[in-house]
C-alpha cells in the first residue's frame, strides 16, 4: 500500500493524465479522488462519470451538453460534463471506446 501512496502522491504533484485500471471493487475511484485532492486543482469542479451506467443514447448529451430544441425534451440549454469540469479534472468510470 505505500507503493500505492507514493504513487498517488507523485502524480498528485504533476501535471498529467492517468489512466487507472483494475477489477471492479478494487478502489479506482478512490485513488482518482485522491489524486485530485492532492493536486494543484483541488479547488476546481471534480467530475465522475460512471458511462457504463448511461444508456448509449445519453453520453454525447452528458458529456458535450446540448442546446435547447436540440431534441425532444430538451426545454433548455445544458452545458455538458466536460464543459462543468474545466479547467478541473474528470474521471470516466468503465468507459469503451
Amino acid at each position: 500500500m505505500q507503493k500505492v501512496y507514493q504513487a498517488i502522491r507523485a502524480v498528485a504533484a504533476g501535471n498529467t493524465s492517468v489512466i487507472l485500471r483494475g477489477e471492479s471493487g478494487t478502489g479506482k475511484e478512490l485513488i482518482a479522488e485522491a489524486i485530485v485532492q492532492l493536486g494543484s486543482r483541488a479547488e476546481k469542479p471534480y467530475i465522475c462519470l460512471n458511462c457504463s451506467a448511461l444508456p448509449e443514447t445519453l453520453i454525447e448529451s452528458e458529456l458535450f451538453g446540448y442546446e435547447k430544441g436540440a431534441f425532444t425534451g430538451a426545454d433548455e440549454s445544458r452545458p455538458g460534463l466536460i464543459e462543468s469540469a474545466t479547467p478541473g479534472r474528470y474521471s470516466w468510470m468503465k468507459l469503451r471506446l
